[in-house]
């Protein structure tokens, strides 16, 4: 099952902000006309209800998202700072409106797989990993990720969360640090103030969570050998250890070669290759998307990652679609890693 809502690319960060909602449609025209949507149930999503996402937050900080516009801004100034909104986290027309289709379809997700209606849900628009349950933080406002994994845990005993965004999973991380329900594995850049400067391997889980918490630090430039061969044998000893009956794989494209933000040196193939090891692990599975701020990789990367997912292998010569010139020179869904 996929989730798309007509409107989720449509929504403005800002000018000059690297987060750009747009990568969302050029993602989903590439889907649609490499014809993979005939291979999958395409659903318009649930919105989520400010309730929904209570579920994680605090009511004030929902109730702040709901009533701030750029128009009202100014009479909410001390709550700007309180719940970490302003800079890289702007206040832009239609916020609460992309929180809400975002979540709805991460959370409708869930339900899916807990009424064992797909194997494999996906919401490119989601994986918003960065929020905490107070505020805002790293361009995400409400954690899509921490509410699905709240619903699947209605019906799993024990849920997996994989994070191969360049940024570390904290928030995902912070809000089951104590439990053993959910193990939390994130593969990250670490170091030299790196963005969130948490996620070292000490992290470990506390309480009932203690080694519940797995983070995998990693230096930059990291090439696809060097990253999937730390990967399968992590993911294979968390499984053994951790049996779950279900998986959320976040799948950020800022850890692909080239990204604005990032540092790493994966290929679009290379990042690939760790999504099908997930795939092939064979449970209900729940696939978002993330960070990644390079629009063209982004778009190539989670339309490879649906070509895996549905095993319906796609040419690497790009369709045209409306977002063709995007793909120049070479208009090619791998383009060589220099």
């Amino acid at each position: 099952m996929y989730f798309w809502d007509p409107d989720v690319g449509n929504f403005h960060y800002g000018p000059g902000h690297p987060m750009k909602p747009q990568r969302l449609s050029v993602t989903h025209s590439l889907v649609m006309h490499y014809g993979l949507y005939k291979k999958m149930q395409v659903f318009r999503p649930y919105r989520a209800s400010s309730h929904d996402m209570c579920r994680f937050h605090s009511e004030e900080y929902i109730d702040f998202l709901e009533r701030v516009t750029p128009q009202n801004i100014q009479t909410f100034t001390k709550s700007l700072s309180h719940f970490n909104v302003g800079d890289d986290c702007p206040v832009f027309d239609g916020l609460y409106d992309f929180c809400s289709m975002y979540t709805g379809a991460s959370l409708e997700g869930a339900v899916k797989l807990n009424n064992e209606c797909c194997d494999i849900a996906i919401n490119w628009s989601g994986g918003l990993h960065h929020a905490k349950k107070f505020e805002a933080s790293g361009f995400c406002y409400v954690n899509d990720i921490v509410i699905a994994i709240l619903e699947l845990l209605k019906y799993h005993p024990r849920v997996l969360y994989i994070d191969i965004d360049i940024h570390h999973g904290d928030g995902v991380q912070e809000a089951f640090y104590l439990t053993d329900r959910v193990m939390t594995v994130s593969f990250h850049k670490y170091g030299n103030y790196f963005f969130p400067g948490t996620g070292d391997m000490y992290e470990l889980g506390a309480e009932s969570g203690r080694y519940y918490s797995v983070n995998v630090p990693l230096k930059e430039g990291i090439d696809d050998a060097s990253y999937f061969q730390v990967f399968k044998p992590v993911i294979q000893g968390v499984m053994e250890f951790f049996q779950p009956s279900c998986i959320v794989l976040q799948c950020g494209a800022d850890s692909l070669a080239g990204d604005r933000l990032g540092c790493f040196n994966l290929s679009i193939r290379g990042h690939g290759e760790c999504v099908k090891f997930i795939r092939e692990l064979g449970l209900p599975l729940l696939v978002l998307g993330g960070g990644g701020y390079t629009v063209r990789n982004v778009a190539r990367a989670w339309t490879y990652e649906t070509s895996l997912l549905l095993d319906e292998p796609v040419s690497s010569e790009i369709p045209y679609n409306e977002y063709f010139e995007y793909f120049a020179p070479d208009f090619t869904l791998h383009p060589e890693v220099v």
